[in-house]
């Protein structure tokens, strides 16, 4: 495996300066009620159609402007790469032994959760999908340091997510390909992985603006979960 250079993190104040950029570029959108038990109020925003890939290489957009990716690729039928991600009391948890172990896991993938398009996606996730979350785990990954991603969460309401912080070196993006080289932010994906760590469903989305299409994600988990 060809060694990975590693890049220096951004500080805290950097990122929060990132994410109140990206927040402002992506919250145009009309508020629509929300049913979830927060109270969220969900708006009305593009769902991305078809899939980036990930990897060296390629690219995505945030609003017309490619974002390089960076780190090896993943697709689906590679196994998820056993990386370690910090949890929000800051003990750190290789991917593949969270408390869904065993279990499929719907793992959704933000670039912060300080967004607006960040923060519906996670609600969403935990919010409607119709029950999965008796039966798979759901995850969320982003750069956000823990203790941001604790305070999102208590604020927010979300008890059923599991909360992964990349902060320290950034190793799951890289290991998946799934880094943005500039702003060294994760881009947005949702992946399904099934009991023995296979990737069985990916979404990159194409555009960093968009959400990935999480309906399709939620199907092909239940079908995963009914054929074991």
């Amino acid at each position: 495996m060809a060694s990975i250079p590693v890049r220096m993190i951004p500080s805290v104040s950097v990122l929060h300066l990132l994410a109140a950029v990206l927040c402002l570029s992506l919250s145009g959108c009309e508020s629509l009620p929300g049913p979830g038990d927060s109270g969220f109020s969900y708006k009305d925003m593009p769902v991305a159609d078809g899939s980036a890939v990930a990897g060296e290489g390629n690219n995505i957009l945030f609003q017309g402007k490619p974002l390089m990716l960076s780190g090896m690729g993943i697709k689906v039928g590679d196994k998820l790469r056993d990386v370690k991600l910090a949890q929000t009391d800051l003990s750190m948890v290789p991917i593949n032994e969270t408390k869904g172990k065993g279990k499929v896991r719907i793992i959704s993938v933000v670039p912060s959760l300080d967004t607006k398009v960040c923060e519906q996606q996670t609600h969403y996730l935990s919010e409607k999908n119709m029950g999965l979350d008796r039966m798979v785990e759901l995850i969320t990954i982003s750069i956000d340091t823990p203790f941001a991603q604790k305070r999102f969460a208590e604020e927010a309401k979300i008890a059923n997510v599991t909360f992964l912080s990349d902060f320290r070196a950034a190793d799951f993006g890289k290991a998946h390909g799934l880094l943005l080289k500039d702003p060294h932010l994760l881009s947005r994906a949702v992946l399904v992985v099934d009991k023995d760590n296979n990737v069985r469903y990916l979404q990159i989305t194409p555009e960093l603006a968009q959400l990935p299409n999480l309906e399709e994600a939620f199907r092909f988990a239940r079908k995963l979960v009914t054929a074991s």
